[in-house]
């Protein structure tokens, strides 16, 4: 087996197990998940705070924003140019535009931004900081473009049961400084940025 295929039937095996949480579970992690993730705002890097809009079974990220919203932090959503990804300024209250994948992204009128802490999606992850994502490698190429730029803080929000032992990790995969689940702050690798 490639680590290809390796890496895409760990997708789909711990996307069945997000999957089969029932809607309230879902609803009821998502706030513990936006709790737990507002404890790192120290760790947090001056400027920009992108997050992520939920599509499918994915933590719903709304009550976080809201949060992040209410201390005063600018918040911005990406949005997708393939092959890349550019982050948006949002607002609570702004309007959204459906975009590829089922997304919903800010407006093209938005003003583009330079996030320094990002809280990421992804379907499984290890305690190392090692993320699967959805396979369209937008993030990794996107964080790649944001270091070279400066520092970024690399926060990946899921469920508990998105957790493997090891995931297998490819020299363009980007690893997570710390990832919240409605359990627990994961310190994975010491931040190096």
């Amino acid at each position: 087996m490639t680590l290809a295929e390796q890496k895409e039937a760990l997708r789909r095996d711990a996307l069945a197990r997000r999957d089969a949480m029932s809607a309230g579970a879902r609803a009821s992690a998502s706030l513990l998940i936006a709790e737990k993730a507002m404890t790192l705002r120290p760790h947090f890097l001056a400027g920009a705070v992108s997050a992520f809009w939920p599509i499918r079974s994915e933590i719903d990220t709304r009550p976080l924003l809201h949060r992040l919203q209410a201390h005063g932090l600018t918040t911005a959503l990406p949005a997708l140019r393939h092959p890349d990804m550019e982050f948006r300024l949002w607002r609570e209250g702004d309007a959204m535009k459906k975009a590829a994948f089922g997304l919903h992204e800010p407006q093209d009128g938005a003003p583009a931004v330079l996030p320094a802490t990002l809280f990421v999606p992804l379907a499984a992850f290890d305690r190392a900081g090692h993320r699967i994502g959805y396979g369209g490698g937008y993030y990794d190429r996107a964080l790649e473009k944001l270091q070279r730029r400066g520092s970024v803080r690399t926060i990946g929000l899921a469920f508990a049961t998105q957790e493997l032992d090891t995931v297998p990790a490819e020299a363009h995969d980007r690893q997570l400084d710390y990832v919240v689940t409605e359990r627990e702050v994961i310190a994975c690798a010491a931040p190096k940025r």
